[in-house]
Order: structure tokens, then C-alpha cells, then sequence
């Protein structure tokens, strides 16, 4: 498939200081977003973007547990990209909470991380209940995103990896998806977010930055609203000890 954008010109980084002014929003909105619908202990597990860890996400991850949901972190540290070590594990952690919970486990990834909770979705739909992208590049890999000029310019071949991309996105992912995007994103080109692949998938286009996903308030509304509507109870998924999975090599 043949896609007509760029990356982000890396002279728009600058911009991204605008995610700053979501906290206080955040905090001027948040009476309101307390008010929304109730968790009820349903299970959330939240995946930091590429080069971040739980530090990024703890500001949602608490207010989702606020609301009643069993949120979690990722729990493995900085996201190094390495998709083949990490979706294991992160497997592993999903398949803990559905069992303490009973019910499928609804996945939030921001950026990089949306990559990896769509992949787990498309392998274990018997597992993972909904996933939620903040800000995710379904098309291309790296080859859209602001990093595509440096990590060429290490020696990683972004073409074959938007390559195993497209060929992966051939695979059903018959998961619901709640793709969230925007077009002030300097980090990632707002088209990659699109999913022109998924068979069960919405796009929500916001107004923040990259930087901003992880605290806007539109986002949290957004977020609290679609797991509310996302079903309430599933039967306990099956849990293969030796399940495959096949990802994308990602540096």
C-alpha cells in the first residue's frame, strides 16, 4: 500500500511543550471527570510509550482506579521497543490479572505501546477485551514518527519494518479498537494513526500533543467513556502455558 505523508518535521518538536498546559486542565476538569461512569473492578492494563516507563502512565492509572477499574502498569521498566522480548511478558501480566479478575483485560497503549497491545489483541481475542491507542503508528512502524531520520541513521531498516507491519496488519484483528489521535502530534504523523485494517476499530481525533495523551483531560473522558460501554463481564479466556506469539522485530 502506498501512503502519501511524512514523518513530523522535527522543527515542530518545540510544540509539543504545549502538552504541559493538559495537567492543569486536568486539574480544573477533574471534579467532573470523577463523575464518570464506575470501573467495578474491571481489569485495565496500561503500556507506556516507546523510551518510557509507569512513571508516564501513573497519572491515568490512578485516576482509572479512582473510577473503580483494577488498573496496572506494565511493570517491566523502560520501553526499549523490543517487541519479541516484550509481548511475552506482557502476555504474562494480562493473563494474571484475567485470572484474579474473571474478566478479559482491556489494554491503553500510548504510542509505541498501542503497537504492542494491538498485537497481543490480534494473537489472544479470547484474552484481551478492548484496546485503547493514544497517539499509535498502525502503518509504517517507526517510518512515520519524528525518531525515523535517527534510527536510519543507526543502521535499522525502517523499510523492512513498515514491510513486517503491513504484512501483520493482514492478520484479523477482530478486538474492538478505540484509535485516538491528533493532528497536533509532532511526534508521530497523525495519518499512521489511522487503522484502514481492523475490522471492529473507531478513530476519536483530540486536540493535544504526543506528550500530551497521558494527561489531557478530553482523553480521559474519552477513555472513561469507552470502557464504560465496553462489555461488563466475560467467561474466564482460555490460558495456554506456552502461547506463540509472532511481532514485529522492532530494533
Amino acid at each position: 500500500m502506498s501512503n502519501r505523508f511524512e514523518p513530523p518535521d522535527p522543527s515542530r518538536l518545540l510544540w509539543e511543550a504545549r502538552g504541559l498546559i493538559e495537567l492543569p486542565r486536568l486539574l480544573f476538569r477533574f471534579p467532573g471527570l470523577a463523575r464518570q461512569p464506575r470501573g467495578h473492578g474491571r481489569p485495565v492494563l496500561i503500556l507506556p510509550g516507546y523510551g518510557a516507563g509507569d512513571g508516564s502512565t501513573a497519572i491515568l492509572k490512578s485516576y482509572l482506579r479512582l473510577l473503580g477499574y483494577r488498573a496496572r502498569g506494565w511493570g517491566l521498566g523502560r520501553n526499549r521497543g523490543a517487541a519479541s522480548e516484550l509481548l511475552p511478558r506482557i502476555l504474562k501480566r494480562a493473563l494474571s490479572l484475567a485470572r484474579r479478575t474473571n474478566h478479559k483485560v482491556n489494554l491503553i497503549g500510548w504510542s509505541f505501546g498501542g503497537y504492542l497491545a494491538r498485537e497481543l489483541a490480534r494473537e489472544r481475542a479470547d484474552l484481551i477485551g478492548q484496546v485503547i491507542t493514544l497517539g499509535t503508528p498502525v502503518v509504517g512502524g517507526p517510518k512515520y514518527t519524528v525518531i525515523a531520520k535517527s534510527l536510519l541513521l543507526r543502521g535499522i531498516d525502517i523499510e523492512a519494518i513498515a514491510a513486517e507491519v503491513e504484512k501483520r496488519n493482514k492478520i484479523s484483528l477482530n478486538t474492538p479498537v478505540i484509535a485516538i489521535y491528533s493532528r497536533r502530534d509532532a511526534v508521530v504523523a497523525w495519518e499512521a494513526c489511522i487503522d484502514r485494517h481492523a475490522a471492529n476499530v473507531e478513530h476519536i481525533e483530540v486536540h493535544t500533543t504526543h506528550l500530551g495523551f497521558g494527561f489531557s483531560p478530553e482523553v480521559y473522558k474519552i477513555i472513561a467513556q469507552r470502557l464504560a460501554a465496553a462489555h461488563e463481564a466475560v467467561e474466564q479466556p482460555a490460558q495456554p502455558e506456552n502461547a506463540v506469539i509472532a511481532v514485529v522485530p522492532h530494533e
